[in-house]
């Protein structure tokens, strides 16, 4: 957790206050950068260092959103930077962005960690193929789990990203074989209230730490939330050589609330309506979520698509970040199929023969021409009917219905919500019941 202990001398005064946005004015002797500062009586005001404007001039982050500060107020060193609370004391506990416990129970002791923290170089990444098993068919099929690599969930609201995130914290958490992370970033306050509980219901809470930076946060607090999180997961791999889970819900609104902080920076936006910074903003978040000799860190991070557009900038850019994209599809999901998951969109770098072996690509590939094959006899289908398709399109058509059907599955997480018990499908069976499938 952040601790400010400030000193005894004014290090500037405040020069301008735009929302969250605060402009120092230093003496000579300017505060290094990502030092906190405090402002004089007032406990409730920490400010975050953005950038340098000149020599003596900087932009800070009130980041608590604390109201009241004024023109020449004056401000302090704190002598500390953002520190995150990470090792075995903080399994089981909920922190906000500034590491401060929100469960309700009593501060933790942990160890803390920098969270601007320079990175070593160079960075080693292990070029492992190890499969995970999520117990997901879809998954598992379409854009297989590798440790230590980056899955992204894409969907527009309402169509299960995070039914189908929680149902894999609960299935690839069960084992127990890694620390799992789970970042909130800009949802339902609520969601994170009914994650926590499912946690502890399924006894997996103790292995897991959660950061939310909920829709309920201001912008800087919800562009702090993933930061803070992946210093406490880095230290994991890196002193304690842990593998890390680390689960993102929604990455797409860190992008979010770093534009509406650009915003208030009176930055020029870029041509798609984004802050000028989305790329190395995003990047310097990915970065941080790789492997080293010491452990790995593999991600999963949902992904909001604004009115349902694929193509939008944003959406566009956090894709080219990741391994695998599942994409969610509003069509299939009204048509009752869950996870509602778009077969032919989704799409994986890793669904290759080094990695998943020669049986499962050659499977992959022949469900995917088939798939094919059924959505070109769609508009024909419209006008004449499927009784009028040769016989080869008729079979073709008719295995494509069943491999849809195959792959939805209910889930764990809503089995109190809907009475149906949830499956896990291990690799082996999954195959084997698409090889009955297409031989059928």
């Amino acid at each position: 957790m952040t601790k400010i202990t400030p000193k005894l001398q004014s290090s500037g005064h405040i020069l301008a206050v735009n929302g969250l946005v605060v402009t120092v004015r230093f003496g000579d002797d300017r505060p290094k950068p990502n030092e906190l500062l405090h402002v004089e009586d007032r406990s409730d005001v920490l400010l975050v260092w953005r950038e340098f404007t000149d020599r003596q001039t900087a932009k800070y982050i009130n980041i608590a959103g604390a109201s009241g500060l004024t023109v020449r107020m004056p401000v302090f060193t704190s002598g500390h930077t953002l520190a995150a609370p990470t090792g075995k004391g903080a399994y089981g506990r909920v922190f906000d962005a500034l590491g401060r416990p929100i469960d309700g129970l009593e501060p933790p002791q942990t160890d803390v960690v920098p969270v601007y923290r320079e990175m070593k170089q160079p960075h080693f990444r292990p070029t492992t193929s190890e499969v995970l098993t999520t117990g997901i068919k879809v998954i598992d099929f379409f854009a297989p789990f590798v440790k230590g690599r980056k899955i992204g969930i894409i969907g527009g609201a309402g169509v299960g990203k995070t039914v189908l995130t929680t149902e894999l914290i609960h299935n690839i958490s069960a084992s127990k074989a890694a620390t799992s992370y789970f970042v909130g970033i800009g949802e339902r306050i609520r969601e994170g209230h009914e994650l926590r509980d499912t946690l502890e219901k399924a006894q997996l809470l103790d292995s897991t730490v959660m950061f939310l930076g909920q829709m309920n946060e201001n912008a800087g607090m919800r562009s702090l939330v993933g930061m803070t999180a992946a210093a406490s997961a880095e230290y994991l791999r890196d002193e304690l050589k842990t593998d890390v889970l680390f689960f993102v819900d929604n990455i797409y609104r860190y992008v979010q609330a770093n534009n509406e902080l650009s915003t208030m920076l009176n930055e020029t936006p870029s041509e798609g309506g984004y802050q000028p910074g989305l790329f190395s903003e995003l990047h310097r978040l990915e970065e941080r979520l790789h492997s080293t000799e010491n452990g790995s860190i593999t991600s999963v991070q949902s992904i909001y698509i604004p009115a349902d557009d694929l193509s939008d900038p944003a959406v566009v850019e956090i894709s080219q970040q990741l391994d695998s994209v599942i994409v969610l599809s509003r069509k299939v999901f009204e048509s009752g199929i869950f996870p509602a998951v778009d077969l032919l969109a989704t799409r994986s770098s890793l669904l290759s023969i080094d990695v998943v072996g020669e049986r499962h690509y050659m499977l992959a590939r022949q469900v995917q021409l088939i798939l094919e094959k059924y959505e070109s006899l769609q508009n024909i289908i419209a006008i004449i009917g499927e009784a009028e398709l040769s016989m080869a399109d008729r079979e073709a058509y008719s295995k494509a219905k069943e491999l849809k059907r195959y792959f939805a599955q209910p889930m764990h997480v809503t089995q109190e919500l809907n009475g149906v018990a949830g499956e896990f499908v291990d690799r082996e069976k999954m195959l084997a019941g698409v090889e009955e499938i297409l031989s059928s």
